[in-house]
């Protein structure tokens, strides 16, 4: 039987998508506090005092925008906890202004998860 286009999820074209700004915000009130980036080291906060491998984080959601006329607002949200109990974000550019090394660490986290908070 073929699917009516009534029977599909149905997404109103008025609804407001959420903005990278209302997802760092939503982050950090649940506790997401840290600002990572990564390194030829490993995943760090701003300071640089402690690194982390792909296989002592867990990324429990992220969220991918993707702007409406230009390549560069393209951005990928990452939430980060790490395994000593740090809870962080990363962002990075999504599409060709991909970081590569951020692309490189995300590749080998095993624990990556895509949920709806």
């Amino acid at each position: 039987m073929k699917a009516n286009v009534n029977d599909r999820d149905k997404f109103d074209a008025t609804e407001k998508m959420p903005t990278l700004t209302e997802k760092i915000n939503k982050a950090l009130q649940q506790g997401y506090s840290e600002n990572f980036k990564i390194t030829s080291k490993g995943l760090t906060d701003e300071m640089g005092d402690k690194f982390y491998s792909a296989s002592e984080v867990h990324i429990p959601n992220f969220h991918r925008f993707e702007g409406y006329s230009d390549p560069q607002d393209n951005a990928i949200l990452y939430w980060i906890e790490t395994a000593d109990g740090r809870k962080g974000i990363l962002v990075d550019a999504y599409g060709a202004y991909a970081d590569v090394k951020v692309n490189n660490f995300i590749r080998e986290v095993e624990d990556i998860h895509k949920t709806k908070k």
